[in-house]
């Protein structure tokens, strides 16, 4: 490998690690304020909020490696501005576009290890944090999971405790139910099954069901059963898909499948997941035509402003296209590739003699 390379890669390592702990530290205070706000009035060691936000801290550092990288380039930049040394390559006969390619190079490779082992680390310690402070919530005594047996939702209400297993789900329905009423002793008081349940409210109305109550089978034309799910929370309970690895979204979208439930959700993630590295290069990219376009500039900060203002831009933009997906309105697969063809459209057209400047 070539020095200049050498020199070049190292340089701009050297600025994605330094923003890199920077922001890791930023995200980190951010966490600990969250956790010691909760855990304010409960009696816990001080060492436990510090280690959730330790585990919750990666995966929040997924979500703004974009910015991440905009910045490290901008400081790579201005480190070859300060010592003249883009002049110095730039006679020597090296081009700006041979330098974008190599960092470029070094972000595609950093972004599939970023995809490939620290994402799925990052999605196990949130699964983790999720688990832990899980027992410190209200909500500890509720469950609620989907695997290939179905849906199955753990309930407690009045010293009653229900297992409820639905084949389907779909908008305000479940569909092929079997509940299991419990008392406090998990001792069984009854057992019912119905093909419809609607679950629009908390106050769930089973529909044509079978009651089996000490061996005896009642039917009724609908009954009540309260609980502390409703389509709405069960919903939101599988929006949060970042404690999960890419292996176990794949195997999520399967067992959403069985169930009939909406996958666009977990295909908008794995999508998301695909497309990083190229998002990561194309943010690093256009970082650098914006410093080769400027350099003429000598404010500093200036720069990195006006990077971070079209990297806000371009957050939002991707954030409306994922809600355009979410909600269905467009393909799952163009709200996630649009935003990055219309960046690699606009950097297109501000390459124009690059090399010249």
């Amino acid at each position: 490998m070539k020095t200049y390379i050498k020199f070049l890669i190292n340089v701009f390592l050297n600025s994605f690690f330094y923003v890199l702990l920077i922001i890791f530290s930023l995200v980190f205070i951010i966490n600990l304020l969250t956790e010691l706000e909760f855990f304010k009035e409960i009696n816990i060691s001080i060492f436990f909020p510090v280690y959730l936000s330790l585990l919750n801290s990666p995966a929040m550092l997924f979500e703004i490696f974009p910015f991440i990288f905009l910045i490290s380039t901008q400081l790579f930049y201005i480190k070859l501005f300060a010592n003249n040394e883009i002049l110095i390559f730039k006679y020597s006969g090296l081009k700006n576009s041979k330098i974008l390619f190599i960092t470029s190079a070094v972000t595609f490779l950093v972004g599939i290890i970023i995809v490939s082992i620290f994402y799925n680390a990052s999605s196990n310690l949130k699964n983790f944090y999720f688990e832990l402070k899980s027992d410190y919530t209200k909500d500890s005594k509720y469950l609620a999971v989907i695997n290939k047996n179905g849906l199955w939702i753990r309930d407690k209400h009045n010293d009653k405790i229900l297992i409820v297993n639905s084949s389907k789900i779909n908008q305000n329905f479940l569909f092929d139910n079997f509940i299991t009423e419990f008392n406090s002793d998990f001792e069984v008081i009854r057992n019912i099954k119905s093909n419809k349940i609607d679950i629009k409210e908390n106050n769930w109305i089973v529909i044509d069901p079978e009651i089996f109550t000490n061996n005896i089978k009642e039917k009724k034309e609908k009954i009540i059963i309260y609980s502390n799910f409703n389509s709405e929370r069960i919903n939101s309970l599988f929006s949060n898909l970042s404690s999960l690895s890419f292996l176990e979204l794949i195997e999520l979208k399967k067992n959403y499948e069985l169930l009939n439930y909406s996958t666009i959700e977990v295909n908008i993630q794995i999508q998301k997941i695909i497309s990083y590295p190229i998002y990561l290069v194309l943010m690093t990219i256009f970082s650098s035509v914006i410093m080769i376009n400027s350099k003429k500039y000598k404010n500093d900060i200036l720069k990195i402003l006006i990077g971070l203002f079209f990297c806000v831009i371009i957050y939002y933009l991707n954030n409306l296209f994922n809600v355009l997906g979410t909600t269905e309105k467009i393909n799952y697969i163009v709200s996630i590739w649009t935003p990055l063809l219309l960046l690699s459209f606009i950097i297109a057209l501000m390459t124009l003699k690059f090399n010249e400047k």
